[in-house]
């Protein structure tokens, strides 16, 4: 999955924490349940006596396995006589140990499974918990979303210059947005969403990006202004999030770049934006575009392979109907 670095590691920090806060219980209860049962902490420290007894027998020597064996039985004895103890005293069997908020990975995040370290659901769930995280702190998805979607804003009316009626577009554009998000692989195709300020290119490419991370795909969402402003500081830096910067933009399962057009031009981003777009199209991992830019316009201000690349790796969208945000403050 296509996650940047920062992604994991605030998962993994998740992870470690729930486990530590998990033993710190169980030491909690350990110490509680010895106040009430003395003999519970004896028996312990002659369990963990076996362990040690038991390396000792391997590194000295001798009759190993009749002294392993009787290792085993008296260490079998200790946890059974333990085990009765917790139960009269009301306690289960093992309140001694840890609860994991996980039980399958104890918490960990990876599982063995046929001799090979794969990764738990737990760790998959965090990730994208994550994820959005990261790009709430952009845009809050929540309020982006296909339920929140109104297509009974566009009018039915056929506009004159188009010979199309908004209504019916948006319609077919929407439900090709919700299909888009189900059937989604880091290899789907990617789209280029085209039209004025304030007919919903945002609202449904940030929609696709709340469905495809709960289905636990890596997705990236930035503006071109931002994207600009990240990759001139890269320029001019040497941290470590330079490769982490572009390792989101190539690496995640979806690239969503909004309002491309709106930022600032030098010879250095132009290039830098080709070839983050060229490299995506060429490994066949999708980006979302979202512009109020003509392809006439596209091309002039980037160029005519930009534009061919978009052409023959995009699905276009073409946005239509008015500004319904002027709409909105106008009734105010």
């Amino acid at each position: 999955m296509g996650y940047s670095s920062s992604v994991y590691k605030s998962a993994e920090d998740r992870l470690a924490q729930k486990r530590l806060n998990a033993q710190k219980q169980a030491d909690a209860r350990r110490e509680e349940i010895y106040k009430r049962i003395p003999r519970a902490r004896e028996l312990e420290r002659e369990i963990a006596g076996c362990g040690t007894a038991a390396v000792r027998t391997v590194l000295r020597g001798g009759d190993v396995v009749e002294e392993m064996t009787k290792l085993k039985e008296k260490n079998l004895t200790l946890q059974s006589e333990l085990k009765m103890l917790l139960r009269e005293a009301g306690y289960s069997e093992d309140v001694l140990e840890p609860r994991y908020s996980c039980p399958k990975c104890s918490d960990s995040g990876y599982v063995e499974i046929n001799g090979r370290t794969v990764m738990c659901g737990c760790m998959k769930q965090q990730l994208a918990a994550c994820a959005c995280e990261e790009i709430n702190r952009i845009v809050p998805l929540t309020l982006s979303t296909f339920e929140s979607f109104k297509v009974d804003r566009y009018s039915k009316n056929t506009d004159p210059k188009t010979g199309i009626a908004p209504y019916y577009h948006m319609e077919k554009i929407y439900k090709y947005c919700r299909a888009y998000t189900q059937n989604f692989t880091p290899t789907s195709k990617s789209i280029l969403m085209k039209g004025a300020t304030g007919l919903g290119k945002t609202h449904l490419s940030l929609a696709i990006a709340n469905e495809v991370i709960r289905r636990g795909y890596g997705v990236m969402y930035v503006s071109a202004p931002e994207l600009v402003i990240r990759l001139e500081r890269e320029r001019f830096s040497r941290g470590e999030d330079n490769n982490d910067l572009l390792e989101m933009l190539t690496g995640c399962d979806l690239l969503i770049v909004d309002d491309l057009g709106t930022e600032n031009h030098s010879a250095f981003t132009d290039s830098q934006v080709y070839t983050i777009f060229n490299s995506r199209f060429l490994s066949r991992k999708p980006v979302i575009i979202s512009t109020n830019l003509t392809m006439a316009e596209m091309e002039r201000d980037y160029s005519s392979r930009f534009v061919s690349r978009i052409n023959g790796a995009a699905q276009k969208l073409d946005f239509l109907g008015e500004d319904f945000r002027i709409g909105m403050r106008n009734k105010q």
